[in-house]
Parts: C-alpha cells; structure tokens; sequence
C-alpha cells in the first residue's frame, strides 16, 4: 500500500473529469448543487460552457441528461448517492436506461461516510436500486487513483452506468498504470489460505488487514471488485477453488450488494465452501464519523480481521 497521503475517491472523479474532459469537448456535467462536495465543481471552473448546474431537482438533472445523450453528448450527471440513485431511480429506469442513453450517473458520499449529514444522507441501497435496473453496469472503485482511471473508462463505455464515490479519504492501494477492465475483478495479492471480495473504500481496509494476517503467515487473495455488474464470476471461483473459503467485505446493506452476487455466483460452482461477509446488517444509517460508525456496523478493521481468522482456522 501507499501510505503516503489519504484521498477521497470523490476527488478522484473531479481529477478524471478534467483529464477525461480536456481531451474531449462532447463530454458535459450536469450537478445537483453538490459541486464542491461531489468533486465536479473543478470541471465547472474550467468548463463552465460545459457544466450544468441543475439545482436541487435530480429528477430534472436526469432528464436533461438524457436529452443531452440524444443530441450526442456524453453527459456525467452527479448528486449525492442517496439523490443520484434514490431520488431519480425511476427517470433512471426509465428516460435513460430503458431508453439505451449513454448517460454516465455518480453517486458521491455512499455508504456510512456522509460526514454529519445523518441517516437520511447514508445511502446503503445504491447498489441494489442501480444493479436491478436492466442494462445498467455498475462501477465501485476503491480509492483515488481508481476512480480517475474510472471516469475515462465509464466515457470510453458504449451505454449508462452508475458509479459510487466516497467522501472518506483512503489510502491508494491501486496506481494510474493499473489495466483495469470494467467487468473483471482485479487481483490486488494472491495467496493460499483465504479469498476476499472487496468493493469500494472498503477494499483499502481489506488490504490492511492482509498485511497484518500476512505477518502472522496467513495468505490472502484480494480481489477488488470496482464492477459489481457484469459480475466477474470466473475470478471468484478460480480463487475460492484454490482456498476453500471466502470473505465478501463491503459498505453497503448487505441484501442486494456484493455479497449477494458472491453468493449467487458460487452457489451451483462451488460445494463445501466456509463463507462469511462484512456488511451493513439491514438497518439505516446514523450521525457519526467513520472512527465512531464502522465499529457499531462491523465494518471495522478489526471486524474483518477477526472473521478471516475464523474462516482459516
């Protein structure tokens, strides 16, 4: 890991956004009054010809999204994740993905690490709500470095995909020189004793716990998941053959995230497997940081440390 300097996958979209967005003049951002929040106030700075600022009414950011996709424009269109993917879900069904625009969505401040904006604001449901609407992909990158290489695929993408970004600055455990393909895990370790699936920020606390278990001679294969669909299920299965075990860690409800598409990919693959998961345990969000929230929800370092211990006894 590069433990140099913690950055916010949030400003890795802003960054992608001015490096994807100088080098081609179709792309156009539409945000829902969060600019300096979600990262894509730095593209209007310098773009201001080509940044939308829709307001407070995602709804309506949606469908001129749309629009715009029709007229051939490649529109990013950015709130909140809680607005992006909650509030306009259904102009998402049905003005851009039943209608094939190639719109690309973000939701920035996923999961529990919204600051102190409460339970109203910590969306753990995106990835359900997003991965259940037909032909939409979705993205998940796990820390800065990722989530600029992301912005430049998701434009390069044919189609609408929905990208979640965080708040929380994290290590980078990825570089830009990293070939990353939408569809296909990336291997970030190999080892022999344990497999685990990781999505998002979460991934960076994976790699940590890793190093400490590797201390105690115990391997892990981490695979980092920055698409959760299309599901790469030939990688899961490759690596849970080899351990026998798997840890799915995520920061999402733990019904209709990562977890879920582990499960269902394994289940008529792979026999005799120990399994266990990292998620939010169906329950909402509260007013907290992350140094307060992620041990009440289990999503702490020392949570996954103690179930990967457990699956490799």
């Amino acid at each position: 890991m590069n433990k140099t300097e913690k950055l916010a996958t949030r400003a890795g979209y802003g960054q992608g956004l001015l490096e994807v967005g100088a080098l081609h003049d179709d792309l156009i951002v539409l945000e829902g009054d969060l600019g300096g929040a979600t990262g894509s106030a730095a593209f209007g700075k310098v773009y201001p010809e080509r940044y939308i600022e829709a307001g407070i009414a995602e709804q309506n950011e949606v469908g001129m999204a749309s629009g715009l996709a029709a007229t051939g424009w490649v529109p990013f269109v950015t709130s909140f994740a809680i607005f992006t993917a909650g509030r306009a879900c259904e102009i998402v069904r049905n003005a851009v993905a039943y209608n094939k625009m190639n719109v690309k969505l973000v939701g920035s401040h996923s999961g529990l690490t919204s600051g102190m904006d409460g339970g109203s604001h910590r969306c753990i449901e995106d990835i359900a709500w997003m991965k259940a609407i037909p032909g939409m992909v979705v993205l998940s990158p796990c820390d800065y470095n990722q989530t600029r290489v992301m912005v430049r695929k998701m434009y390069e993408y044919d189609g609408c995909c929905y990208m979640r970004t965080s708040r929380e600055p994290v290590y980078n455990v990825t570089t830009m020189d990293d070939d990353i393909e939408i569809g296909k895990a990336q291997v970030l370790r190999e080892g022999k004793d344990l497999t685990i699936a990781a999505t998002g920020i979460m991934t960076t606390f994976v790699m940590e716990v890793a190093e400490q278990l590797a201390e105690e001679g115990i391997e892990c294969t981490v695979l980092n998941y920055h698409t959760i669909k299309p599901f790469d299920t030939e990688t899961l299965v490759k690596y849970v053959e080899k351990t026998g075990n798997l840890l799915s860690v995520e920061e999402h409800n733990v019904y209709g995230g990562l977890a879920e598409s582990c499960r269902s990919s394994l289940f008529t693959r792979v026999s005799g497997i120990k399994y266990d998961y990292v998620a939010v345990e169906d329950r909402f969000g509260e007013t907290g940081n992350r140094r307060s929230l992620y041990p009440l929800y289990g999503l702490d370092n020392e949570t996954i440390y103690r179930k990967a211990k457990e699956l490799v006894k």
